[in-house]
């Protein structure tokens, strides 16, 4: 069946340029399902997964209803407030709006998060912002600061909502709402739809849509395997088998608990596996530069914790493993949901163990399928080497605060006695630092070029980050 295209929405004609211009067409489902209700004005609860245009749809609603001319004396009024459970997803929604409002001119949209100073961010809302995209913990801040007005605010948006409930969020939403007018819209974007998720909606939402999105994952894109083990301690054994035989360029391994995902990880590394752990206990910096890492294939494996994992966005995953089962069904099909993505293939292998049967015969009931144990791969895989990464990241000290632009890396790369384009990977440009991925096998001459070398006339530090 045929989706409906966003040009049968009443939008205006500036967001309809810019989704042209983005080569968007047809609406996914939650966006065909939404957005005519929540240009309606309407509180919405839904329930969809990372991936499936969410945030396509409530920045739409919220752009159109934007007067991009509304002042609090000279100051730009904050009119849309999303709230995201991490840095990384919040850097993600702020993008994502920011392209689609570039044809309504000039639409300041800023981003209100932990791990980087307050210094900036209060200089920042000294002029205001049309929008305001951040995490609980630093909007509250701000408004105890008194630094962040939130009158004027038409449209509130709750992102990953299940997710900043579990990190412990629920009284600094319940704070921030009472900073907002209660004549306002309210959207909630929910992978899960918890008893905790309901309780909150029911406190701040009037009346509120529900609208629930099938899963865009299905057999035909995800080949699901779970392996019944005799005990936990096989865990580990069998994770490693299954990572020898797939031989991923990039997997996700989910562990229920943060040291578990730290001990996993020290294994690997201690076997020749390319990996790195991805919890809660990590500063922003290291959080930071394990994603970029992670996503310019300069790791090959991330083990994570559901918390840790939320707002992890990464093109092309090829395999999801499940150290441990999720808690209940929906978490394993957001887990899984991370792989075979936008038409791909993907892989999801779910490791149990006998005590485990009950909470396998509850996925197979909501999986609509017969969950039947595989047999492990075989123990001589163990005899194979890890699979190296295919990329190492170099790390350099300026970024846009010093005017650096991809452009210029790659220039310096590939200049005289240096390394070809194609060896060059992905680049990440912060404010004050740099990130190249370069193929492992040219990683030193990269490294003695950048360092030899000038960007805009200036000498800035190279250093390799290592992964293991």
């Amino acid at each position: 069946m045929k989706s409906a295209s966003f040009a049968s929405l009443n939008l205006k004609p500036e967001l309809l340029s810019s989704i042209e211009s983005l080569g968007y067409t047809e609406m996914t489902a939650i966006q065909e399902k939404s957005l005519p209700i929540m240009l309606g004005k309407q509180d919405v609860i839904a329930q969809a997964e990372t991936g499936s245009g969410k945030t396509v749809a409530f920045a739409l609603a919220a752009l159109q209803h934007l007067d991009e001319h509304k002042l609090a004396g000279k100051v730009l009024t904050t009119q849309t407030l999303v709230l995201c459970p991490t840095r990384e997803l919040a850097d993600q929604v702020a993008k994502e709006i920011r392209v689609l409002a570039r044809a309504l001119g000039n639409i300041k949209v800023l981003t209100l998060c932990g791990g980087v100073p307050v210094r900036g961010q209060v200089s920042s809302l000294v002029f205001g912002a049309h929008i305001i995209v951040g995490t609980p913990g630093r909007i509250q801040d701000h408004l105890k600061r008194e630094t962040l007005q939130l009158g004027n605010v038409n449209t509130l948006v709750l992102d990953e909502a299940d997710r900043m409930l579990d990190m412990g969020f629920q009284q600094a939403i319940a704070d921030i709402n009472q900073q907002t007018p209660s004549q306002k819209q309210t959207l909630l974007f929910s992978a899960t739809y918890s008893g905790k998720v309901k309780t909150i909606a029911k406190k701040m939402m009037r009346e509120p849509k529900v609208i629930k999105v099938e899963s865009i994952h299905d057999s035909s894109t995800i080949s699901q395997h779970f392996f019944e083990l005799q005990n936990d301690g096989q865990r580990l054994d069998a994770l490693k088998r299954i990572l020898l035989t797939y031989a991923p360029e990039s997997a996700v391994v989910f562990c229920n608990t943060k040291r578990d995902a730290q001990d996993v990880t020290d294994t690997l590394v201690a076997d020749g596996f390319s990996a790195l752990d991805l919890t809660g206990d990590l500063e922003q910096r290291d959080r930071d530069q394990t994603l970029i890492q992670f996503a310019n294939k300069s790791i090959s494996v991330l083990v994570a914790t559901d918390v840790a994992a939320r707002g992890l966005d990464i093109d092309n995953l090829d395999l999801v493993v499940n150290y441990h089962l999720a808690h209940d069904p929906e978490s394993h099909i957001h887990r899984i949901g991370r792989t075979g993505r936008a038409g791909s293939k993907g892989t999801a292998c779910s490791l149990f163990t006998p005590n485990e049967g009950h909470q396998i015969a509850l996925f197979a009931d909501v999986l609509k399928q017969d969950i039947k144990a595989e047999p492990l791969p075989p123990e001589s895989v163990l005899a194979q080497k890890p699979k190296p990464a295919t990329y190492q990241t170099l790390q350099i000290g300026g970024g846009k605060k010093q005017k650096l632009r991809a452009g210029d890396i790659l220039g310096a790369l590939t200049s005289e006695g240096g390394i070809a384009g194609k060896q060059v990977g992905k680049i990440n440009i912060g404010d004050n630092w740099s990130y190249v991925a370069v193929e492992s096998s040219v990683v030193n001459i990269a490294q003695q070029k950048m360092g030899a070398g000038k960007l805009k006339g200036k000498t800035f530090r190279v250093r390799l980050l290592k992964g293991l």
